[in-house]
């Protein structure tokens, strides 16, 4: 539920082993919002309005888009700039150090696409075993 997805995203550095790099940072990027949103900010190649944001990821809670954006923003991947204007204009942008975590997401993107269709086969195989 969008629910336990906020609480396990606030929860995670009370894992059973915080040091645990994989436990640590990985699980607050492989959520199923995160890597998404970043990979969104960079096709954009700009800074994004929340709206803006929102529209690209239509399937997204405006809710979760808060959440996984500060996540991210807490985590250094994302800037939020907010300017004084009536009403406030916020926009968000892509730091160094997500642009140095997108090799390794095209990287990922790249193999889940050339392995979808055999693990889409597998699934099926696996639904048919189970029946």
């Amino acid at each position: 539920s969008e629910t336990q997805d906020i609480m396990d995203r606030t929860t995670i550095e009370d894992a059973l082993f915080p040091g645990c790099p994989i436990r640590n940072i990985l699980a607050r990027i492989s959520d199923k919002w995160s890597i998404l949103v970043i990979y969104t900010l960079n096709k954009e190649n700009r800074a994004v309005r929340f709206k803006e944001l929102q529209r690209k990821i239509p399937d997204i809670s405006q809710k979760m888009l808060t959440v996984t954006l500060r996540t991210l923003e807490e985590d250094g991947y994302v800037t939020r700039t907010i300017y004084p204007e009536v009403p406030p204009r916020v926009e968000y942008a892509l730091t160094e150090r997500a642009q140095t975590l997108l090799p390794h997401i095209y990287a990922l993107i790249g193999w889940a696409l050339e392995n979808m269709d055999a693990i889409l086969k597998d699934r099926k195989r696996a639904i048919v075993h189970k029946a």
